[in-house]
């Protein structure tokens, strides 16, 4: 499997020859790399160290991959606040409760088990952005390294963050501990066997939330494809029944997407995370510095915007990709924010994907509405998203087939800065085309009031490609 690089860190698979995945030379050269950038980043007084945040999740590889990006740091003359097992969002919060210069997530995400990756965070606990992201990259192919000398390396102190951020979750206005408490609810919880296990748990038992464990020990032997959709959620679904569960709550890998499964089972849909916390955030209304504004990214459900539009509110969408739409919301004073994979961004919290805040102000809507999961669920517009994508021999043809597709469509709503997305609004329908980093494809996803028209609205646009392709 090939090195996968991004802006955000490094990922691909351990173990084979050298060059098949991520390599432990790989490790270090991007550990090393990202040292170098944020001297550059952060200039100190030599009399002053740096400090970094080191956290991981559960996976079988964490250990190995910790010790070498631990191991690099204090050969650089680094300090290293090692987290141990602590997910995304508690390693992002981490640095800014630490003071510290940066942060390095050891997390593949929803990647299965044989997958692992570094990810790359400021010294506000965000990810980098698009130009410190690709100077990391190009430093570490360079491989001109120049280590500490022996009085000068770092040092490794151990501590847990874990309940830190959950008192600043308790600690929000817009979470109702009491509400929650007096409400008597009853979850199942699947965390995949990785550290969702751990924190999510106690957030629950906090909250005074009775919680029915499913995969919860954080062995990193994940019981089913870690990436929270209906299909790898059945386990969770028939938990949820059998205990007569309120509601489910599905958490990948490092516990920054959030599904949900209403009490009778079925799927409350990824995309309607995000959806039902800005509802009830919007009804509360904004206080400064925040705006009666939302956003996501392109490929999210339109029912964000209707929603927001319902509130009086305005709604803007970003580039596919975390960093992105935190730029955007911090652009605009979002109130609320996130992505349709189950991603919730709080800027009164921090700006990252959470799944413990999402939890805990989905839990205090609940409270409020006094409706079952099922029965919010239907308060919201109703979407469906269709994803396909081409294959192509080619990716010259790309281009061609992005170009031809904004032709076609030229009387319609177009967007253009990420892909092609082109939205009918007169029959609240959209299809966004994205070209892979990695591979010769192009995503296409469609979104209409029913899966039969947003699969009739992706077939025209593989229509139009197959054209071109022939």
């Amino acid at each position: 499997m090939t090195l996968i690089k991004s802006i955000s860190g490094i990922r691909g698979t351990i173990g084979g020859a050298l060059g098949e995945g991520l390599s432990p030379l790989d490790i270090v050269k991007f550990t090393y790399a990202y040292c170098e950038k944020m001297r550059e980043r952060r200039p100190k007084p030599c009399s002053e160290r740096y400090k970094v945040v080191v956290g991981k999740d559960a996976r079988l590889s964490g250990d190995m991959v910790e010790h070498l990006v631990c191991g690099t740091l204090i050969a650089c003359g680094v300090d290293v606040v090692k987290a141990g097992f602590c997910s995304t969002p508690t390693t992002e919060m981490a640095v800014v409760f630490e003071e510290a210069d940066g942060g390095i997530i050891l997390t593949a995400s929803h990647n299965p088990k044989q997958w692992n990756a570094l990810k790359l965070l400021n010294e506000k606990g965000e990810f980098l952005n698009a130009a410190e992201g690709a100077a990391v990259l190009a430093c570490a192919e360079a491989e001109d390294f120049n280590f500490a000398q022996v009085d000068d390396l770092g040092m490794i102190e151990e501590k847990d963050f874990t309940d830190a951020h959950l008192d600043a979750v308790l600690a929000l206005p817009a979470v109702d501990v009491d509400a929650v408490r007096a409400a008597g609810f009853k979850v199942a919880l699947d965390a995949v066997n990785s550290v969702g296990g751990i924190i999510m748990p106690r957030l629950l038992e906090r909250m005074g939330v009775e919680c029915v464990c499913v995969n919860c020990e954080p062995t990193g032997e994940f019981a089913h494809n870690p990436e929270p959709l209906p299909a790898n959620l059945v386990e969770l679904s028939e938990a949820v029944v059998a205990n007569g569960a309120d509601f489910g709550i599905s958490v990948d890998p490092d516990v920054d997407r959030l599904a949900l499964i209403c009490e009778n089972g079925q799927p409350f849909g990824e995309e309607y995370t995000l959806v039902s916390v800005a509802d009830y955030l919007l009804s509360r209304g904004a206080e400064a510095p925040y705006k009666m504004v939302t956003s996501s990214n392109l490929s999210s459900s339109r029912a964000l915007r209707d929603v927001t539009e319902q509130y009086g509110g305005e709604y803007f969408a970003a580039a596919v990709g975390e960093v992105n739409v935190t730029t955007k919301m911090k652009e605009c004073g979002a109130l609320i924010g996130g992505e349709g994979n189950g991603g919730v961004i709080y800027p009164a919290l921090h700006y990252g994907r959470d799944a413990m805040v999402g939890v805990a102000l989905f839990l205090t809507n609940l409270a409020y509405k006094k409706m079952k999961v099922s029965e919010l669920l239907k308060t919201y517009p109703q979407y469906v998203i269709a994803k396909n994508k081409i294959e192509l021999s080619d990716s010259a043809l790309i281009d061609s087939i992005l170009e031809e597709v904004k032709t076609v469509f030229a009387a319609e709503d177009i967007n253009t800065i990420d892909g092609v997305k082109i939205s009918f609004e007169s029959r609240k329908e959209w299809v966004h085309l994205r070209r892979s980093n990695t591979e010769p494809i192009i995503r296409i996803y469609a979104e209409a009031s029913t899966k039969e028209a947003a699969d009739a609205l992706a077939q025209q646009i593989i229509d139009i490609a197959n054209k071109i392709i022939a």
